[in-house]
């Protein structure tokens, strides 16, 4: 089959960048989606309504978290078994682990709906930032299954070698994501609901492609008669517990960062860090990307136990990370402003917060990359306890440590350094993983 031949070639810079691009670009769109709400809302709605997209995330990302989890272990368990050359056990499993995704989807659904009013009641908002989110959140649920196939699908079109589809579903949603925002929002007058509506939308093409993609069995992954294997669930939630850590944590700092700005600055400051997140979600997407659309290639090598193939792909995909560090950094650093700018004008106080926020928070992204690449690594080598260390410790530990001491010691801008402070700590973590490890995987030394 083609996709075998793909992952039969030769380690070369080449190869892995014409495997990984489009997985790269399609992160970037996908991470316009959100872009491109804050941008409308910002503008035609308020700041106010900027800060209560910030305010719903943790609620969303705690809801996609278990569906993560399976997505992206159940992945690397899969291709594990294609390089091991059971192919139709593999599509048996995919099959049953898509089945749980939905079920999965329901149940979240529903939790969600049940949670969101007594959570925003309690924090302290202003009347109208709490209209706000629910009328967002509960436009935004009603999309939860497809956002939860989006998210398995993405993974295994680019595991199945149809990045490129994927990177054509992604751009398709996004435009389409970006045209209904106007009609909705500009257009409508439907406020932060058309947002919500016009993102839900945006994310349903995946969804939509992929159900027609992999019912069609010419796929190297396709829909099979599935078989309930529980170890196989057990295997891709223990290997995919690292992801479902860094979604469920990422929402928990996320509410300690909306917390500590609504302490210091008020819902200005929530704004701002909102920003700043779209700043660095854009850069991080590069490496996101790249992890993405490499971690195949990692486990299809480790599963056909070719040690010299697995070596070169890590040598050099370290060197392509660094590259984008170098580049994301300077970037930043150089387009603070005109990006701030686009989301709040010079004359808001959101705009000089952000500003500054932003140059700080830059100092992240040159370790950003080889955090998010290391832990990716380990969960495409199946090794899901060492990915979870790396993922846990980065995303809560380190972060829940400086977003307590620094803000204390330097008020406002401690809550910009807990971010870059935090990336180099789990930077010396994932260094020392990396190192303890490479004798058993035979990727380094």
């Amino acid at each position: 089959m083609d996709a075998q031949n793909v992952y039969s070639k030769p380690v070369t810079l080449k190869n892995i960048l014409r495997f990984s691009v489009p997985t790269i670009v399609m992160t970037i769109f996908m991470s316009f989606y959100t872009m491109v709400d804050g941008f409308f809302v910002s503008n035609l709605i308020g700041t106010n309504a900027l800060s209560a997209i910030n305010l719903t995330a943790p609620i969303i990302q705690l809801i996609t978290a278990v569906s993560t989890m399976l997505a992206t272990g159940g992945s690397a368990v899969i291709m594990k078994k294609m390089g091991e050359h059971m192919d139709s056990e593999a599509r048996e499993d995919f099959t049953f682990l898509i089945i749980v995704n939905v079920s999965v989807g329901f149940i979240m659904c529903s939790l969600g709906y049940l949670a969101m009013d007594p959570i925003f009641s309690r924090m302290g908002l202003s009347p109208d930032v709490v209209g706000y989110c629910v009328e967002y959140l509960s436009c935004y649920l009603l999309f939860t299954i497809p956002i939860l196939l989006m998210n398995n699908f993405t993974l295994y079109m680019i595991a199945s070698e149809k990045a490129t589809l994927s990177l054509i579903c992604s751009v398709t949603g996004g435009v389409l994501n970006m045209v209904l925002d106007y009609v909705f929002i500009a257009r409508s007058g439907m406020g932060i609901q058309g947002a919500a509506l016009a993102t839900g939308l945006g994310y349903s093409v995946t969804a939509i492609a992929g159900l027609y993609i992999f019912s069609q069995k010419k796929n190297l992954l396709h829909f099979k008669r599935p078989r309930s294997r529980p170890k196989v669930l057990l295997h891709a939630a223990t290997n995919g517990c690292s992801e479902m850590a860094t979604a469920l944590v990422t929402g928990i700092i996320t509410m300690i960062f909306n917390w500590t700005m609504l302490h210091y600055v008020g819902e200005d400051g929530v704004a701002a860090v909102t920003i700043i997140m779209y700043v660095l979600m854009f850069t991080s997407s590069l490496y996101t990307g790249y992890s993405y659309g490499v971690a195949p290639m990692i486990s299809y090598h480790y599963g056909e136990q070719d040690p010299a193939k697995l070596k070169k792909l890590v040598t050099i995909s370290l060197k392509v990370i660094t590259a984008i560090s170098l580049l994301t950094v300077t970037a930043s650093f150089l387009l603070t402003k005109p990006l701030v700018s686009i989301f709040a004008s010079p004359d808001d106080p959101v705009y000089d917060l952000a500003v500054t926020g932003n140059r700080i928070c830059t100092l992240a992204l040159f370790f950003i990359g080889f955090n998010i690449f290391t832990s990716g690594m380990f969960t495409a080598l199946s090794n899901g306890v060492v990915s979870a260390i790396l993922a846990f410790s980065r995303s809560f530990v380190f972060m829940l440590i400086t977003m307590t001491v620094l803000p204390l010691l330097l008020g406002v801008n401690g809550i910009w350094l807990a971010t870059p402070v935090a990336e180099s700590m789990a930077l010396a973590l994932s260094a020392l993983m990396f190192a303890r490890n490479k004798k058993k995987y035979g990727y380094s030394g």
